[in-house]
């Protein structure tokens, strides 16, 4: 779940972490209120997942209560790069002397946590990796040892960021560390981390995507549902109970598990195709399952052919194919099917779809020449 930015700053001062005075808010009289108890001036920021925000007029400086209700009015409403603004956050406006960067994510391959610092901040991280990699200071923490003042002091040294900012950033790392484990964070970033010219280290900005799979540990966090940015197909799906995400090709997919379901939309391009989504039916292939997935893949009009790739462990072959047949019963579908079915009992899957196939529902023995056929028939 990927967090708004005033989401983000909630969720980083629960933890202790330092950010500006301010609140969010999509009316604009509210707004004035939220910037006089803030102080002026303030910073009227529109709340949108996507980069840009300033060079879109979506972030202004205000000095005073018409100012802000003038760019209030202006913001709200707005539409950056697609994403309509809906809510602004409205804060008390930094003076800064220096910027920085900091984050932590997992790093899959090592098995530990990945923490990255830079004195380069206020840019976006992949644009200094690129340019100068060296000004990004990593460490790999492991998971059981957790991040001690003695290793962060030493990374804060290893990143030069300023002495005057030292003691400052120890703190706030420390806390991000705890923010970003103990509360189930795939990614917990601050950028920019700034230096202000009396001395003290706060968050201006705050970049926070949650794993779904701890809102059994953390209850709270379905107030985030329903701010969660996702386009009608991926409603639809959710509402399902199905883990989707729309692509821009013309190949639909369907697959039970996230690693086939990835391994698919990779073979649909490799044969030249493009992939209209990911979709992931998880364990369970029954008639109520593949007729909700029909169902919304059905309704992306870019869809041209639908590749049903299924690998039966737990769930059956034959259980795969009746519930494919039955949901074909109940969603009427307008583009062509093409089936891959493997694993356990495949084959008597395979005969009790055998009578059903036609131009409109067919089926190949491996993944790639269904990718093919899919493809194909999508370029027809």
């Amino acid at each position: 779940m990927d967090l708004y930015e005033y989401q983000g700053k909630q969720f980083f001062a629960q933890y202790g972490i330092p950010v500006s005075a301010g609140g969010a808010t999509a009316d604009v009289d509210e707004a004035v209120t939220i910037a006089e108890k803030a102080g002026y001036p303030v910073v009227v920021k529109a709340q949108v997942q996507v980069g840009g925000r300033g060079k879109a007029g979506g972030i202004k400086l205000a000095e005073n209560a018409d100012e802000v209700r003038l760019h209030a009015g202006n913001i709200l409403g707005m539409d950056i790069k697609g994403h309509r603004v809906d809510i602004i956050w409205v804060e008390h406006a930094s003076d800064i002397a220096e910027e920085y960067y900091a984050s932590f994510t997992l790093d899959r391959s090592a098995k530990k946590h990945l923490g990255m610092l830079s004195a380069q901040g206020g840019v976006e991280i992949e644009t200094v990796a690129e340019t100068d990699p060296d000004a990004i200071a990593k460490i790999w923490i492991d998971p059981v040892d957790g991040l001690d003042e003695a290793t962060a002091r030493a990374w804060v040294k290893a990143a030069n960021l300023n002495p005057a900012a030292e003691d400052g950033a120890v703190d706030i790392l420390t806390k991000l560390y705890t923010a970003y484990t103990e509360g189930d964070a795939d990614l917990a970033e601050i950028n920019p981390l700034i230096l202000t010219p009396d001395g003290r280290v706060h968050a201006l900005d705050a970049k926070v995507t949650l794993d779904g799979n701890s809102v059994f540990r953390h209850p709270e966090y379905e107030q985030y549902e329903a701010s969660q940015v996702r386009d009608e197909r991926e409603t639809a799906a959710h509402e399902k109970g199905l883990q989707y995400v729309g692509l821009e090709g013309s190949v639909g997919v369907i697959a039970n598990g996230a690693g086939l379901a990835m391994s698919t939309v990779d073979v649909v391009n490799q044969v030249g195709g493009k992939p209209a989504n990911f979709l992931d039916i998880g364990g369970g292939a029954n008639a109520a399952v593949m007729a909700g997935a029909l169902e919304v893949i059905n309704n992306d009009p870019a869809v041209r052919s639908i590749f049903i790739n299924i690998f039966g462990g737990i769930t059956r072959g034959e259980e795969v194919a009746n519930g494919i047949l039955g949901a074909l019963e109940r969603v009427t579908i307008d583009s062509p099917i093409v089936i891959r079915l493997d694993g356990t009992n495949a084959d008597e899957g395979r005969a009790i779809l055998k009578p059903h196939l036609s131009d409109k529902l067919q089926m190949a023995p491996t993944m790639l020449e269904a990718a093919r056929v899919a493809v194909e028939l999508a370029k027809r």
